[in-house]
């Protein structure tokens, strides 16, 4: 016999992951367009929102980028940094969730199914944001 169940699952996105990684260690980076990418013929890995609205885009080639946005500050990023505090938000993501599938650096998906019957989807969903984002 086969049961299907309705499912619950939560997607987390950390959209601009990197930029705010880098934005923690230096404040002087908010409010400013930054690019995170390797060097001149690399490609954007990341950029804030302040660069996106000059149209700049992940995976855009670097020069494109800064003819869009010259203002940009570009960055080559701190994958260990970024590994860090992708590891930290995984356990507090693990403490709260029963079942986390890492998905990648910046993204996860959470099976939460049964639990709305004891907490409530969206207030545990709510606190477990709230959770990460008093972290940092």
């Amino acid at each position: 016999m086969i049961k299907i169940m309705n499912r619950a699952i939560v997607h987390i996105d950390m959209n601009t992951f990197f930029v705010s990684c880098e934005r923690l260690t230096n404040s002087e980076l908010n409010g400013i367009p930054l690019i995170i990418g390797g060097g001149e013929r690399g490609v954007v890995a990341s950029c804030s929102y302040e660069a996106r609205r000059f149209g700049v885009r992940s995976a855009m080639p670097i020069q494109m980028a800064l003819r869009l946005c010259p203002q940009a500050k570009v960055m080559k990023g701190d994958m260990e940094l970024y590994s860090r505090l992708s590891h930290d938000v995984t356990e507090i993501i693990q403490e709260k969730a029963p079942v986390v599938e890492k998905a990648s650096i910046d993204e996860f998906y959470l099976d939460i199914t049964g639990m709305d019957k004891f907490y409530g989807s969206y207030k545990w969903t709510d606190e477990l944001a709230q959770r990460i984002r008093n972290k940092y």
